[in-house]
């Protein structure tokens, strides 16, 4: 039986958002372990799960889908060959998401790229309710990402994984390694920045 099979059956707890979130990190740590014994379709069950959330995120971040693309290409080569280097002492995700969020921000300074923003056909974006505003729709969800660009590193990595990606306080501050309240005042502050900057779309 494949690994995309076997990881069914793995780390079953019961309902609930919890328990649902608890099951998929029983699965990840089960294929990292297959993974680092030398399983390659476990690895690759493994891509499989997350290969859309790494893109996602590096597409806020950046706001540029070429950028986006190689990150997502370094991320999946250091996932490859750096998975020895994951203890296991958090979940999976939560190391994914520095190495992601580590990365595009690497690439930020090292490009200091923000004339493309994503559009309404990148992954993440509600389509427009009307054909009728899909032109003004698109003029202000691209405002909407070049304002999220525009935002300091600092702001916009926790403004990404808060605000669009879900995450709570506690697992954006355990990824970044910072206090919870430097979390919420960063991400209040990216906030107020945003508001400002889409007044003219109020």
């Amino acid at each position: 039986m494949g690994a995309s099979r076997r990881v069914a059956g793995v780390g079953r707890v019961g309902g609930g958002a919890g328990a649902v979130r608890a099951n998929r990190d029983a699965e990840d740590g089960w294929l990292v372990g297959r993974a680092r014994a030398g399983d390659a379709e476990a690895f690759e069950v493994l891509i499989s799960r997350h290969q859309d959330r790494i893109f996602r995120i590096a597409l806020r971040v950046l706001g540029n889908r070429q950028d986006a693309e190689d990150v997502m290409q370094d991320v999946l080569i250091q996932l490859w060959t750096g998975l020895a280097g994951f203890a296991g002492t958090s979940a999976f995700t939560t190391w994914l998401h520095r190495v992601v969020v580590n990365r595009c921000l690497s690439r930020a300074r090292s490009a200091r790229r923000t004339d493309v923003v994503p559009g309404p056909s990148e992954p993440g974006h509600p389509r427009a309710p009307a054909a009728a505003e899909q032109v003004q729709y698109q003029v202000q969800l691209a405002a909407a990402g070049a304002a999220v660009v525009a935002l300091p590193e600092d702001q916009r990595s926790v403004f990404v994984l808060c605000q669009l990606e879900g995450l709570s306080y506690r697992e954006v501050a355990v990824i970044q390694r910072l206090p919870e309240a430097t979390v919420r005042g960063r991400l209040s502050r990216a906030r107020e920045r945003l508001a400002r900057a889409m007044e003219a779309w109020a």
